[in-house]
């Protein structure tokens, strides 16, 4: 059985025809899915896009909020340093004040109540508020010589104190 040299040529023609038919219509599928995708595909991309445009909007909107932020803080710490050092001059006024009423009480002869703290201690040693806990006003404090303009401005304490307020409240307002 010899068959003929054409004819073999010719069945395996016909073997690689269906073979590459079988691969046509294979690939003919996977390109219409992607054809179908595409439009898919498209509408993520500007989706992707528009979400990276929103996302660097509000990355900028950040840093600006940010910067006033950080500027807000560096005039709230100004404000901080200022009424901690008003504190302190008014701490020490007050105690300047406290010793000219118990000298003034001295020389008036009047003793202070007793069993009374002249300042109220926290649990940790440190004066509470500069109120007196428990303490009532003394009725000798309208008789107790308060310092005239020229003690003042002997000491400059009070109006260096209030000039240092009036700044605060500037810089505030």
């Amino acid at each position: 059985m010899d068959l003929p040299f054409s004819l073999i040529l010719d069945i395996l023609v016909a073997v690689l025809l269906v073979v590459t038919i079988s691969y046509a219509v294979t690939l003919n599928k996977r390109l219409g899915t992607l054809r179908s995708d595409k439009a898919e595909l498209r509408q993520l991309a500007l989706n992707f896009a528009e979400a990276t445009t929103r996302a660097e909007d509000s990355t900028s909107e950040l840093r600006a909020t940010t910067e006033v932020l950080k500027a807000q803080i560096g005039k709230a710490e100004s404000l901080r340093e200022d009424l901690v050092f008003l504190v302190d001059r008014g701490n020490g006024t007050a105690d300047r004040l406290e010793e000219l009423v118990r000298t003034a009480r001295d020389e008036a002869g009047v003793s202070p109540k007793p069993n009374l703290p002249s300042r109220p201690v926290q649990e940790d040693g440190e004066p509470a508020n500069g109120r007196m806990v428990g303490a009532e006003k003394p009725e000798s404090r309208r008789e107790a010589p308060t310092p005239n303009a020229d003690d003042r401005a002997d000491s400059g304490a009070e109006s260096d104190a209030e000039r240092e307020l009036l700044k605060a409240l500037r810089s505030a307002g």
